[in-house]
């Protein structure tokens, strides 16, 4: 609990943007300044924290930013943050800056931050913005939904050049240590096959013995969905395209997932969540993450959070593959 009443919130994006992020910020300035508190915009993440990359944030300065991607306050990694030393400048600097609430927007490594500098007197809640959704306290993460209909879109459209020339097309989307993106991508596409991380062992040989079936039966194309966590796709279309026949294309769609408008729902929950993390902070909380779970808002201790797993429900899964069939 904190030893007197916030007085000063600073708001920073860490580790990789995600569509929404925007919206958090301006629901975190315009909450607290509606709440007669000062604000503080880090630039560059912990790394601008670091480097006193800090400014003042009016209710202006917010204003015409909902609808943009990426992050206003900009991003970055922060080796030095990882180190007991660099925690304690980070501390030192939000004491020297009068910050005493911290708002972190970002994933697991943005949160183990916050639960360092918690630990250290600064009073923080997170706020989960990944396109991943690996977050396990949750069921959304800002930048998720804009991140999986921009890929959607561009497999529709991959779809139709590859039905026109009959190829096989390995289509890449991001996830490089969780497959939710290619799941539900490769449900909502229709892709024969979906390749993900959490899947540690895949049979190349069954997929082409599957395309040979395919082009037996009939049909004029194949589409694999691939997370960036297995990779390869180049080599992989290769292999595929000289064991098969059949011609063969890798794309990988990689960081044009991570930018563009937010869509209506990572507006309204980043929105939700940024205003939930000012009053979680004028509450005299700390050291906690929101979330949003079982179909409401809730708050959760980071030390609870960061131990917690996710995985892709097999069933989903199971469902992923009957419906290729």
């Amino acid at each position: 609990m904190p030893k007197k009443p916030i007085r000063t919130i600073g708001v920073l994006t860490s580790g990789g943007d995600a569509p929404g992020m925007n919206a958090a910020i301006r629901a975190v300035v315009r909450t607290a300044l509606g709440k007669g508190l000062r604000v503080r915009g880090i630039r560059r993440g912990y790394q601008g924290l670091l480097d006193e990359e800090i400014i003042d944030y009016s209710a202006r300065d917010v204003s015409d930013i909902v609808q943009r991607g990426g992050t206003i306050l900009q991003t970055a990694r922060c080796e030095e943050m990882r180190t007991e030393a660099g925690q304690q400048k980070a501390a030192a600097i939000c004491k020297k800056y009068g910050i005493d609430g911290l708002v972190v927007i970002g994933g697991d490594g943005s949160f183990m931050g916050a639960q360092k500098l918690s630990h250290l007197g600064v009073n923080t809640v997170g706020i989960p913005g990944t396109i991943d959704l690996d977050i396990a306290c949750t069921d959304y993460t800002i930048g998720f939904d804009t991140a999986v209909n921009t890929a959607m879109e561009a497999i529709d459209k991959i779809r139709d050049t590859s039905t026109s020339h009959q190829r096989c097309s390995v289509i890449e989307v991001m996830g490089r240590d969780a497959g939710y993106i290619a799941l539900w991508c490769g449900v909502a596409n229709g892709a024969e096959r979906i390749l993900m991380p959490e899947e540690k062992d895949f049979d190349e040989k069954a997929i082409i013995a599957d395309i040979h079936a395919c082009k037996e039966r009939g049909k004029k194309n194949y589409i694999i969905i691939n997370a960036e966590g297995i990779g390869d796709s180049i080599n992989m279309a290769e292999r595929i395209e000289k064991a098969t026949g059949m011609e063969t294309r890798a794309t990988i769609l990689g960081h044009m997932q991570r930018g563009g408008s937010p869509t209506c729902k990572d507006r309204m929950y980043a929105s939700m969540m940024g205003s939930i993390a000012v009053d979680l902070l004028v509450q005299g909380k700390t050291n906690r993450v929101v979330g949003y779970l079982e179909g409401k808002y809730q708050d959760f201790d980071i030390d609870e959070a960061l131990a917690m797993k996710k995985t892709i429900p097999e069933y989903q899964y199971e469902i992923a593959k009957e419906l290729a069939l």
